[in-house]
Formats: structure tokens, sequence, C-alpha cells
């Protein structure tokens, strides 16, 4: 028996908690469920909140600021500091679709599902469908989007795997985002592989091995870092060879960083990330969406081209709210759409640029250490979102006249944190291409001015348009 299982520290020992006591863990995802499905279908009959309602008498307004105010963005940050703790602990939609795969066909999993491009493809798709429904405002659109979500991860199930979770492996919208920040986190699930060779001579003398269902179809044995982890904890002491271990928080990403880089990966940072996602929580504060829509409002109406002025769309397409006065036109929903995409373009284009010539100062152009590289912006990534969500949560406590008097200097921590870790990462990365510091500090004067291309996104959502 290996060292670190004979004599185990406090986070291996709640390792090893977690895997005794894996009743009371589905028993909790159970009650997580329950709330959800509270969250998700009440508020959808009920009629919308007036103007007098508040967050304390209102359920639909508490669910919007339950789902959107703190369970997202506090999701996102527990991803950073725990790992995936909450997709193996706590996620509704993972436990449905383990669920549903116990009890369903069982059948392979199908090629088409592997394709490396789901996560940065569900994401955007989400996320630009989100913006169209208005999902942060109305429980109908959360219905939709979440609850629809739930339900394919229950068809899923039903139809593949057994007692896998398929949906969460390579279909949830999420899992390519969490997968990043995960890799952030400051323990995982560590795997001695002496001790795991050790195990086999012990199985030849009798010694017996319990098998282990890794719900989200991690490779045990081969398992590097937190990426895909679920941390449920089920195979901690597995073969006296998986233990819950501190870590650097840079490891994985500059560790590991080369063997997992791939195009999707960067494609998810620059395109998702820091682009789709930028751009939905931009449309509704920027003087440009505005600007644009008027303009070609204006000249549909010179052109006699009125249809596009339309309010007839339906409300699971585009917004349609009238009682609320928030109805989207065919041009509205086309402006959101056309604005998020043109945002994802330009700042995920301008940003690969910079990275490619961060990485041509390192030596000749290599792919690989440009997907390297770019994992540096993982911690300004996951802060934007962070932020972007967290602006709902802080209109919601405006609405209810919450001092905010410290959300700014919060919002400028929050950037500056991020943006020393990103570099600190990035100059960690240089590291393992090059030994020179003159390479090195060109390389990080083109990263620095990413993370500056970065930090003017958030700089006009917050303070740029905000002071006009």
């Amino acid at each position: 028996m290996s060292a670190v299982m004979t004599r185990p520290g406090r986070l291996a020992a709640a390792g090893q908690w977690m895997q005794r006591h894996g009743s009371l863990i589905r028993g909790i995802q159970w009650v997580v469920v329950a709330v959800y499905a509270f969250l998700i279908l009440v508020p959808a009959v009920m009629p919308l909140p007036d103007d007098t309602a508040h967050l304390w008498s209102n359920l639909t307004l508490a669910a919007q600021f339950v789902f959107w105010g703190i369970w997202w963005p506090f999701v996102l940050l527990s991803m950073v500091m725990l790992g995936r703790v909450w997709c193996g602990v706590l996620c509704p939609e993972g436990a449905l679709a383990e669920f549903a795969s116990k009890y369903g066909r069982g059948r392979a999993i199908p090629r088409w599902m592997r394709w490396g491009g789901w996560p940065f493809v569900a994401f955007g798709i989400t996320t630009i469908y989100g913006q169209m429904v208005s999902v942060y405002q109305y429980p109908k659109a959360v219905l939709l989007v979440l609850g629809g979500s739930t339900f394919a991860a229950m068809i899923i199930g039903l139809l593949y795997g057994r007692e896998k979770r398929v949906w969460c492996k390579y279909l949830c919208p999420v899992n390519g985002v969490f997968s990043l920040l995960a890799r952030l986190a400051p323990f995982h699930y560590k795997v001695d592989e002496d001790a795991w060779r050790r195990s086999y001579k012990n199985g030849e003398h009798g010694h017996r091995v319990i098998p282990i269902n890794c719900a989200p179809l991690v490779p045990l044995r081969n398992m590097k870092g937190a990426s895909d982890c679920h941390m449920c904890g089920r195979c901690s002491g597995h073969r006296d060879a998986i233990a819950l271990t501190w870590r650097a928080p840079s490891s994985e990403v500059v560790q590991l960083g080369d063997k997992q880089a791939n195009p999707w990966d960067t494609a998810l940072i620059l395109y998702g990330l820091l682009g789709i996602a930028i751009g939905a929580f931009h449309w509704t504060a920027s003087r440009w969406f505005i600007d644009l829509k008027m303009f070609f409002a204006n000249w549909l109406v010179d052109h006699d081209v009125t249809w596009p002025l339309d309010t007839n769309a339906p409300w699971f397409l585009f917004t349609h709210y009238p009682e609320q006065n928030d109805v989207f036109s065919w041009l509205d929903g086309t402006m959101v759409i056309g604005y998020i995409l043109a945002t994802a373009l330009v700042y995920g284009t301008a940003l690969l640029v910079l990275l490619m010539g961060a990485t041509r100062m390192l030596g000749r152009f290599n792919t690989v250490r440009l997907h390297h590289l770019t994992q540096g912006l993982i911690p300004i990534a996951g802060a934007g979102v962070f932020l972007g969500l967290s602006a709902t949560t802080l209109s919601l406590l405006r609405a209810e006249h919450v001092p905010l008097w410290w959300a700014s200097d919060v919002r400028i921590a929050i950037l500056a944190i991020a943006n020393l870790w990103s570099a600190w990462l990035a100059w960690l990365v240089t590291r393992r291409y090059s030994e020179r510091f003159v390479q090195r500090a060109l390389a990080m004067v083109w990263f620095a001015a990413a993370l500056a291309v970065v930090d003017s996104a958030w700089w006009l959502m917050f303070w740029g348009w905000a002071s006009k």
C-alpha cells in the first residue's frame, strides 16, 4: 500500500469520506433535483411580476435571483476553487442523466457524439439562443433553455451507456467551460501509477479489487489533472492508488497544457468565452448596438421594407412579452445574433493574432505552443464570464435599493487578479519553450496586449458606455 494511502492527510481523508458516503451524496443530488425542478417549473406557470414585486415576496424574481444571481456565477467560481465538485455532487442534470442511463438501452456511444467540437458548438448555440429569448429575465425562457437541456440529457442517458453520464462527457453546453476552469483548481484526485501496478501483483495473490463505476467516463488509470474528473469521490482509494491531493493551481495548465492542447479548446477560450460570451453580455449596454439598429431600421423604412420591424415572432424564437413592454422585432432578434457573432469574430481573431505573435517570439511557429499559450487566458476568461453573470446579480439588488457603492472596486480587483494570474501562467508556459529571457519577455509583450484587448471589453461594459 502506498504511503499516501496508509497515512492520508486531511484532504485525502476528505476524499475517502466522500467514497464511503456515496449514498449521502446521491441523496443530496436528489434534493438539488427537487429544488431545481421547482424553480424552473413553478415560475413558468405563474404571472410575471409587476413593478411592486420584490425578491422576498415574488417566487419568479426569487428564482431569477437564485439561477442567475447566485447559482451560475458561483458555480463557475466553484470550478476554480474546488474543481468539478458541482458536477459530481450537486448537478441535477448530471444526476438525472446517470439515473436515466441506469434504466436505459445501454447502446454504444456513437461516433458523431465523440466529435471534439461539441463543447464549443453547444456553448455557442446555448449562449446565443439564451439571448434571443431573454433567458436571464423570463421563467418560460428558463424552462425552455435549462429544462430543455435537462430533458435532452435524460434522453441521451436513456439511449447510451449504462449508469454513465454520456451527456456530461460529450454534449453538455458548459462541459468545456467547466473543464477549462477546473484546470486551475488547487487540488485533484491524483493517480499513483506505481501503486496501481503493485495492485495488479496483489490481485494475482487473491487481493480482490472492486471495480469503480466512473460515471463521467474518465480512464482512471491514465487520469491526469482535474479537467474531466467530476470530483465525486467514488474512486478515492481505488487500488490504493488514487487520493485527493493538493497541487499548485498553475500545474495543470503549465505541465499538461501541451498534452491537452487542441484547436477546440483554443476556439472555446478565444471565440467562446472571450467572444460569444462578451457579445452576449455587451449588447444590452452597447451604444454601438443601438446606433446600428437605428441605422438599419431607418434604411428599411426608407426602402419600404417594413416586415423586419414586425413584432410577431413567437416567444420561443425571439423575446415576446407585450405585457412587459419587451418585444423583439425580427430586426431586433437578427441584430442580437449578428452583434454577438460579430463581437466573437472581432475579439477572437484579434486575440488569436496576438497569441500567434507571442508564439512566434518563442521560436519557429508551432500550433501546440499556440494552443498551450492560449490556456494562459483561462483566468481572465473565467473572470469575465463571472463578472458578466454577476451584472444580473447587481441589477436585481439595485432594484431592491441595496447599496452597491463597492461594486466597481470589486470588479477592478477581480480583473486585476485575473490579469496577473493569466500573465503568471503565460510566463511559466513560455519557460517550457525557451530559457532565453529576451524571447520570453517579447512573447509576454504580445500576451499583455491580448490581456489589454480583453480588458477593453469590460471597460466598455462597466465604465465606458455607462458613463455616457
